[in-house]
């Protein structure tokens, strides 16, 4: 079951504008049957301009039985819309229970607490009942509140749970917890792979020295470019810096414009040095 706090004025809307004719009923009756043997319950009339004076009690056990006859323009007649509204006054909130018609226009409907939505049995104020008639056509439809309803609980039975759903709406404010920032590795893991990377330069020189490097020409090359020989070993040098303070302090966005600089100084300085390399060797000198 679906309920909202526009049900009735949706029926209407449905049921068409006033015209000459409208909807209206005779012989309104409601009791409230209770299931206890012995309790012959109680019964009022009512109609569509005379409410019913007290609020009606239904017990957890009990059921209300609403009877009338629907009329159009004073005839017998089913409309195509014919409901009992039930209607929390505080909140507005309504619970739609369809009648039986018949075509002669005689119509009924019983009502129990299972019936009833949950916030309606977590209420503590009279439940207001309306008749809804309508129908296509130019008759006019019917929105009369007829009589209150009182609920009454059973304190031995405890109310089914109940929660408020949530609303759109201003919410209280949300402090966001980030996660910390990521760790460096164990020092252990750390020192064995700096240990590996220093392990490599005894076999870069002897790697040299069996592949007959001669360093006879450093100072050959050093003389002849030693601006770009410099910058360029000293860019090296200064790349493996970046990497170091990269893993030690900085982050990522101040690690990737000192690495691009350093870049473009490589690449220039070391298209010199590599250039005076290859003419040496252009030149026939080992």
């Amino acid at each position: 079951m679906r309920f909202t706090q526009s049900f009735a004025p949706a029926l209407l809307l449905l049921a068409g504008v006033a015209q000459a004719t409208s909807w209206g009923f005779d012989d309104g009756s409601v009791s409230v049957v209770a299931k206890r043997a012995g309790d012959a319950g109680s019964k009022e009339r009512f109609t569509s301009k005379t409410l019913v004076t007290k609020p009606l009690s239904l017990g957890s056990t009990d059921t209300l039985k609403i009877s009338l006859t629907a009329k159009d323009n004073g005839q017998g007649k089913r409309p195509h819309q014919a409901f009992v509204i039930l209607k929390e006054k505080e909140t507005g909130l309504e619970a739609p229970f369809p009648l039986t018609v018949k075509e002669s226009g005689k119509a009924v409907a019983s009502i129990t607490h299972k019936d009833l939505p949950v916030q309606f049995l977590h209420s503590d104020g009279p439940l207001e009942a309306s008749i809804i008639l309508g129908s296509f056509g130019s008759s006019k439809a019917l929105n009369a509140p007829v009589f209150d309803v009182k609920l009454q609980k059973d304190p031995n039975v405890p109310l089914p749970p109940y929660e408020k759903p949530v609303r759109y709406g201003k919410k209280e404010e949300i402090h966001h917890i980030f996660r910390a920032d990521p760790t460096s590795p164990p020092k252990v893991i750390s020192i064995f792979f700096a240990l590996f990377v220093l392990a490599t330069v005894p076999v870069l020189f002897i790697s040299w020295i069996f592949l007959g490097a001669n360093l006879n020409h450093l100072s050959k090359a050093i003389g002849a470019a030693p601006v770009s020989h410099a910058t360029f070993f000293g860019s090296i040098l200064a790349m493996e810096g970046v990497f170091f303070l990269y893993y030690t302090t900085w982050n990522l966005f101040q690690a990737l414009p000192v690495i691009g600089a350093v870049a473009v100084v490589t690449m220039l300085s070391g298209t010199k040095a590599l250039g005076e390399v290859q003419s040496r060797r252009l030149a026939g000198e080992r």
